[in-house]
């Protein structure tokens, strides 16, 4: 059976098509997904988020395990801030990408959703050597997403007048609040190249916290919206940009990796990796003839020989043309360099362009 977040029954009363998303039933879009797109780039979209997993890692060697486990420099995130890091295997491929949030005497860690099991197993496997506890927080809290120019405004009105002003947290800042009355931790983060924020909070007021929060502007939003928006500032997702057979270096996230940190899982397969240089790279394309790309279309070079793949393709909403992102070798990885996607057994020509293709408007 898929399973389900606190809010499906309000996903199904306020009438959002359900699909099947690593394991879960989940909302993929209410009023359609180029309007709740536009409703993110403009104002505020609230998306649902709980199936996302969300470990607290504790204990004297907290630091220390977090530091061997992922390719960041985990030391290096300040108290109350929270960064992008990788979780790899030996060989350097990616097991899962994370966030990790350094709060009072413990961290919050946030792995995707398909990921979740894979990524606590791991965890218990390699915390053995360490003095730290991991505690599942996945099914207690719910998790929103409040993004788009409007979130801090939006905010703001939720939270409890003692609580202290949210309008100065900064970017990937964290901290504890009270919004409409509940204890919510408060994360200046998001995956959609908008400003705005991720909220945990007890599952038990999930229902009417996003009343709530619906109730003063913030237009719900489905994974479709969600994913479109991802696209165009080229942020990855997981099984498409990156996976276990792809390393940081191939998906242009090789700034996520601190060599010079100390021993870690995978670091000497990664520091061969770098040295030696990659055979493809990630690369971000447009449609020069008429087509639009598809994630797994095939990619050809201009002598007809197959040489990639597209991991996500569509016409971007705010860009307004058909964009994509394929793995392609490195000649062709270089801006102006044109190759074929094939798109119903026929080839259609496309144009390597740079990256992003929308400027992220965080708040600094």
């Amino acid at each position: 059976m898929l399973k389900r977040t606190p809010l499906y029954e309000k996903h199904v009363a306020m009438g959002a098509r359900m699909v099947e998303f690593g394991g879960w039933e989940m909302p993929v879009l209410y009023t359609g997904i180029i309007d709740e797109h536009h409703a993110v780039r403009e104002h505020v979209g609230l998306f649902d988020i709980s199936h996302m997993g969300r470990f607290m890692v504790r204990g004297p060697q907290a630091e220390e395990f977090l530091q061997y486990v992922v390719t960041c420099d985990v030391s290096a995130i300040p108290l109350g801030q929270s960064n992008y890091a990788l979780l790899c295997q030996p060989d350097g491929g990616i097991i899962d990408d994370l966030f990790i949030y350094h709060l009072p005497e413990e961290y919050l860690v946030v792995a995707n959703a398909s990921n979740r099991e894979r990524v606590w197993q791991w965890f218990q496997e390699h915390a053995a050597d360490f003095d730290v506890e991991i505690v599942g927080r996945s099914d207690r809290w719910a998790m929103l997403a409040l993004q788009g120019p409007e979130a801090e405004n939006l905010l703001v009105h939720a939270e409890e007048a003692d609580a202290g002003s949210l309008a100065g947290l900064p970017f990937h800042g964290v901290a504890l609040s009270s919004l409409f009355g509940f204890t919510t931790l408060v994360a200046r983060t998001g995956y959609t190249g908008e400003d705005g924020f991720e909220l945990f909070f007890d599952a038990i007021h999930a229902v009417d916290f996003w009343d709530k929060l619906v109730a003063l502007g913030a237009k719900p939003c489905g994974l479709g919206a969600r994913d479109s928006l991802r696209f165009e500032p080229c942020l990855a997702l997981y099984g498409h940009e990156i996976s276990d057979t792809i390393n940081p270096y191939e998906a242009r996230l090789g700034w996520v990796v601190k060599l010079d940190k100390g021993d870690f899982i995978g670091r000497p397969a990664l520091a061969e990796i770098k040295a030696r240089g990659v055979s493809r790279r990630l690369t971000g394309f447009e449609m020069v003839g008429k087509g639009i790309a598809r994630g797994e279309y095939p990619v050809h070079n201009l002598a007809g020989e197959l040489v990639g793949s597209v991991t996500t393709g569509m016409p971007a909403p705010t860009v307004g043309r058909p964009l994509g992102i394929a793995y392609v070798p490195m000649e062709l990885s270089r801006e102006g360099s044109e190759f074929d996607i094939i798109i119903r057994e026929k080839p259609v020509r496309a144009r390597a362009i740079k990256m992003p293709f929308y400027t992220p408007r965080y708040k600094k």
